[in-house]
């Protein structure tokens, strides 16, 4: 064991005794997701680098520190990837941020989510004990394992210090073609073209237009190209695709009392007409801007579709984050965060991502 990891043992040991409350903290782009944050921070970003790598094997193990950039950097080498488009928000974000938030990117309707690509994690609990879940290969007979808890946690269950990920080839060939279309044509297009051998891979309605991103084989793109029609979009297409990955299109940006929702619904769900809006996964999340003061409409409308809304950009603390808890799921994750953090020093402030 090195002595970064023992340091941070330590720091976790005593925060514990005297339960006093601990901030993790890798680059700090997620600072903004999810409720106020509280305590003393503890920063992970000592434990970096990738520990093995074996391209043929499709697994990555990293330490949680590593920035996003170094590993992506060094998937591309040797043309490999991580399909689930995780957002970045910035060059400092960090692997472990990355599975802690749980937010995978435009392409997650068609490929899975982050926590698909989840094999195994170490993490240390509330009690300062370093634990290690799942393993480094695809196959995990054990069934779904306490590393897939992990992604989209929020740190409210312990701090990530390393772990293994599944990841891909890069497609050999993509290609983006956009549509004038209604929000209703638009999702009743995309779930047409879901029932057919299409490599569709991304898609977003905005202002009227409908993008779709088709990756695979070359053979494949182009017969889809000349099956869907539309207009082939080319001009800084992968700068767009990124900028609604990190949401920094114009429309992400919130003013002063207004608040932006991300609302997941089933893809089929007719519009929820609540304001202005952007869809992506192939309909199954919308993207709202409304007054913060509309937040119960805001989440009655997308229960009624048998969704859920989740308060991602301008809260003022008083309001939930993510939709709360209620029945079973509400005591499981009681029952979870008392059994690896009994002193509650992990996540004030936090509530669980919905896992």
């Amino acid at each position: 064991m090195d002595a970064e990891l023992v340091s941070l043992i330590g720091k976790v040991q005593k925060a514990a005794e005297r339960s006093r409350h601990l901030r993790i903290r890798g680059g700090g782009t997620k600072d903004f997701y999810g409720q106020v944050l509280h305590g003393e921070m503890l920063d992970t970003r000592s434990l970096a680098g990738i520990v093995s790598y074996e391209p043929s094997e499709l697994v990555v193990t990293v330490r949680a520190g590593t920035r996003m950039k170094e590993l992506e950097a060094a998937l591309a080498e040797k043309g490999q990837c991580l399909p689930f488009d995780p957002p970045q928000f910035g060059v400092s974000g960090t692997v472990g941020g990355m599975v802690a938030a749980g937010l995978s990117g435009p392409a997650r309707a068609s490929v899975g989510s982050l926590r698909d690509y989840v094999l195994g994690v170490q993490m240390v609990n509330g009690k300062g004990e370093l634990l290690t879940f799942g393993g480094q290969v695809m196959k995990n007979v054990a069934g779904y394992d306490v590393s897939r808890l992990m992604a989209g946690s929020m740190g409210t269950l312990g701090v990530i210090v390393q772990v293994s990920l599944k990841v891909l080839s890069a497609s050999p060939a993509e290609a983006t073609l956009m549509f004038e279309l209604s929000e209703t044509s638009a999702r009743q297009q995309l779930n047409r073209w879901g029932g057919q051998p299409l490599p569709l891979n991304a898609s977003c309605w905005i202002d009227g237009r409908l993008m779709v991103r088709l990756r695979g084989a070359r053979a494949a793109v182009d017969a889809a190209r000349k099956t869907m029609g539309g207009q082939v979009f080319e001009r800084d297409v992968s700068r767009q695709w990124a900028l609604l990955r990190d949401l920094g299109l114009p429309f992400f940006r919130v003013d002063r009392g207004e608040a932006l929702w991300r609302v997941s619904v089933p893809d089929t769900a007719t519009p929820l007409n609540l304001g202005p809006t952007v869809m992506e996964w192939h309909g199954a999340q919308r993207w709202i801007k409304l007054p913060l003061q509309e937040a119960s409409r805001v989440r009655e409308a997308a229960a009624r579709v048998g969704g859920h809304a989740t308060l991602f950009r301008g809260g003022d603390g008083r309001i939930p984050v993510f939709t709360p808890l209620t029945g079973p799921l509400a005591r499981i994750s009681r029952a979870l965060k008392h059994e690896f953090d009994p002193a509650g020093i992990f996540g004030a402030g936090r509530m669980f991502s919905d896992f």
